[in-house]
C-alpha cells in the first residue's frame, strides 16, 4: 500500500515539475516573446490567409465573444449531421449505426462544450470518421477556445487601460499548434508503444483465457486518448473509459494520463504569474486550489481504501478495502486519486466505476464539480475562479472601508452583477433540472415514449437520487463522468442535459470576459499604501472562504439528500 501511495505523489510531483516551464513557455507564447516553437508561424499565417483573417487585429471583449459564440454555432450544425448520417460516411469497418437526433443533439453539444458525457458507448455509438472529425476535433477546439477566451481576461489584468484586448483568433490558433498539438503527438506515442491500439481495422476476434471466443473493438485510439486528457476534455474511445485495458495498458500510461489532465491547468496559472509579472499572486491562487483539492481527496483515499462497514462487520473483506470497481491493475489509492483528479478538472475520464465508490466519494466528486475552480478545464478553471476573485474583492474592501479595486481597476456595481450571475447559474442549473427528473420520475411515472422514466434507475432510494444529481451537476461542470446506474439515453435525459450544457459553458465563459473588458476600459489606479492587496495569503484564504460558503449554500442540501444520506445510513 505504501509503494502504491509512492506512486501517486510521484506523479503528481512530475506533473508540478513539468507544469511551470510549460506555464513559463506559453506566457511567452502569448506574449509574442521568442520562443523554439516559432518555425510555425509561417504554418499559422497560412491558416490564417486560407480562413480569410487577420489575426492582426485587434478586438474588444464584445468582438472575441461574438467570434466564439458564431464559429461554436457552426460546428455545432456540422456535428449534429455528421452524428446523424455518420452510417453513410467513411470509416465505419464495424458498421455502426447512425445516431438518432436527440442523441446526436446531446453528443454533439457535449463534445462542443468540452463536456463529452456519452449518453453512447464509444466502441459502438460512433465511427471512426466521427471520432476523428467530430470528437476529435471537438478535443482540441473546444480547449483552445476556452484558454483563447482565458487569455482575453488575462491581457485585460496586464493592461492599464485599454478597449482591445488582443485577437481571439490568434489566442485560438496558437494554443493548438503551439502546444495542444505537439503535446498530444508526445503523449500519443507514448501510448501507442506501450499497446494503446492505433489501428483502423475493424473488430478482431481473439480467443480468452477461458476458451472463450469474443470480439474486441480497436481503431486509432491512442490519438484520441492523447487530447482527451491533454484538453480536459474525457469522452473514452471504449465505454469502459480508461479502465479498458488498451484505454490504459499500464502504469506508466496510467502515469501519462495523470500528468496529461493536470499539466494544462495548473501550467496555467503558472503562466499567470509569468504573464502578468506577479508570481506572487499565481502562487497564492495554486496554493488555494491544492488546498482545496486536497480536502476533497484526503476524504476519497480514505474512504477507498477503509471500505464499506457494514461488509466488514460481516467478515466478507477481511482487508476492509472497497475493491468493487476499482482498477485492480493499479490499485485503490490510483483509482481515487484519478477521481478526484477527473472531477476538479473537466476531464471527466475515469479508470473505476464511479457508480461503485463510497458515499463520501460520490460527495467529494460532487463537491469537486459544484464548486468547479480547483484547478479545473483548460482554461474555465481559472475563468471560474477569478468570478470568485471578484466577490471576494468586493466583500474584502466593504469590509476595510475601501472602494473594490483588483489589478488596478475598480471593481463596481456592474462587475458584481455579472460576477453574482455567473456565481449563481450553475447552481440554480444543477439544482432546478435535478429537480424537474425527480418530479417527472415520480409524478408521470405513466410516461412510455422516449421519456422511459421507469428505467431512469438502477438504484432507488439516496443513491438513485445521486445519480440523478451527478449527471446534471457533471453537465453543468462540464465534466463528462456519470454513474453507471442512470440509463441517459432517452429524449428527456438527452434534450435537458443538452440545455444545461449550453448555457454552463458560454454564459460562464461570457461573464467573466465580459468583467475583465470592462474593467480594462476604466482609469487605472496606481498602487498605494490603502490598496486592497491580493497576493498574499491573507486573501487567499477569503477567496477559499468565499468558495467554500457559496458551494455550502448553495449545494449542501442538495448532497444531504444524496450522498451524506447514504453514508449515514451505513452506520
Amino acid at each position: 500500500m505504501n509503494t502504491e501511495i509512492v506512486g501517486i505523489v510521484a506523479t503528481y510531483g512530475i506533473t508540478l515539475l513539468l507544469a511551470i516551464p510549460l506555464g513559463k513557455y506559453i506566457a511567452k507564447v502569448f506574449a509574442a516573446e521568442k520562443v523554439w516553437t516559432d518555425f510555425l508561424k509561417p504554418f499559422e499565417r497560412f491558416i490564417f490567409r486560407l480562413s480569410g483573417i487577420d489575426s492582426t487585429k485587434e478586438m474588444n471583449w464584445k468582438e472575441q465573444m461574438k467570434a466564439m459564440l458564431t464559429i461554436s454555432s457552426i460546428w455545432l450544425i456540422y456535428a449534429f449531421f455528421a452524428l446523424i448520417y455518420q452510417d453513410k460516411l467513411p470509416l465505419n469497418p464495424d458498421h455502426n449505426l447512425g445516431q438518432t437526433p436527440d442523441l446526436a443533439f446531446n453528443t454533439a453539444i457535449s463534445f462542443l462544450v468540452n463536456c463529452n458525457i456519452q449518453d453512447y458507448s464509444g466502441e459502438t455509438g460512433v465511427t471512426y470518421f466521427t471520432q476523428h472529425f467530430v470528437l476529435m476535433f471537438f478535443h482540441f477546439t473546444s480547449a483552445a477556445t476556452a484558454i483563447a477566451a482565458m487569455m482575453v481576461i488575462y491581457k485585460g489584468l496586464k493592461e492599464k487601460s485599454v478597449t482591445t484586448l488582443g485577437n481571439f483568433w490568434d489566442f485560438f490558433v496558437k494554443s493548438i499548434t503551439r502546444f495542444l498539438l505537439p503535446l498530444s503527438v508526445l503523449i500519443a506515442i507514448i501510448l501507442a508503444f506501450n499497446g494503446t491500439p492505433t489501428s483502423y481495422a475493424g473488430k478482431d476476434t481473439v480467443i480468452t483465457m477461458q476458451g472463450d471466443t469474443t470480439q474486441v473493438s480497436r481503431g486509432p485510439v491512442a490519438a484520441l486518448v492523447a487530447i482527451k486528457h491533454l484538453g480536459t476534455n474525457g469522452g473514452g474511445w471504449f465505454g469502459a473509459n480508461s479502465a479498458h485495458p488498451l484505454e490504459c495498458p499500464n502504469y506508466l500510461t496510467y502515469m501519462v494520463e495523470m500528468i496529461a489532465q493536470l499539466v494544462i491547468p495548473i501550467a496555467l496559472i503558472f503562466a499567470l504569474g509569468f504573464y502578468l509579472k506577479k508570481k506572487k499572486l499565481a502562487y497564492i491562487i495554486f496554493g488555494v486550489m491544492t488546498f482545496g483539492m486536497l480536502l476533497l481527496f484526503i476524504p476519497t483515499i480514505q474512504g477507498e481504501m477503509h471500505g464499506n462497514s457494514a461488509i466488514a462487520a460481516m467478515g466478507i473483506n477481511p482487508t476492509n478495502t472497497a475493491m468493487e470497481g476499482k482498477e485492480v491493475r493499479f490499485g485503490i489509492p490510483a483509482t481515487a486519486y484519478w477521481s478526484t483528479q477527473t472531477t476538479v478538472t473537466s476531464t471527466g475520464s475515469a479508470c473505476g466505476a464511479h457508480d461503485c465508490y463510497m458515499p463520501m466519494t460520490t460527495g467529494a466528486e460532487l463537491m469537486a464539480m459544484m464548486v468547479n475552480c480547483f484547478y479545473g478545464g483548460c482554461g474555465v478553471g481559472f475563468m471560474n475562479y477569478y468570478i470568485m476573485i471578484i466577490i471576494a474583492v468586493f466583500i474584502s474592501g466593504l469590509m476595510v472601508g475601501r472602494t473594490p479595486e483588483f489589478m488596478g481597476h475598480k471593481v463596481e456595481a456592474r462587475e458584481m452583477k455579472i460576477a453574482s450571475i455567473a456565481a449563481l447559474l450553475h447552481p440554480f442549473l444543477i439544482l432546478s433540472f435535478t429537480a424537474l427528473s425527480c418530479y417527472v420520475l415520480v409524478n408521470l411515472p405513466n410516461i412510455h415514449w422516449a421519456f422511459q422514466p421507469k428505467n431512469w434507475l438502477g438504484n432507488p432510494g439516496y443513491h438513485g437520487f445521486s445519480e440523478m444529481l451527478y449527471q446534471y451537476t457533471s453537465c453543468a461542470a462540464n465534466n463528462g463522468s456519470a454513474m453507471g446506474g442512470l440509463t441517459a439515453n432517452n429524449v428527456f435525459w438527452n434534450v435537458t442535459t443538452g440545455v444545461v450544457l449550453l448555457f454552463s459553458r458560454f454564459i460562464p465563459i461570457i461573464g467573466p470576459v465580459a468583467i475583465a473588458g470592462i474593467m480594462a476600459q476604466k482609469k487605472y489606479i496606481p498602487e498605494s499604501a490603502g490598496t486592497l492587496k491580493t497576493d498574499t495569503g491573507t486573501f487567499g484564504v477569503m477567496t477559499l472562504a468565499v468558495i467554500i460558503i457559496i458551494a455550502a449554500l448553495a449545494f449542501f442540501p442538495a448532497l444531504a439528500l444524496g450522498p451524506f444520506a447514504e453514508f449515514f445510513s451505513m452506520k
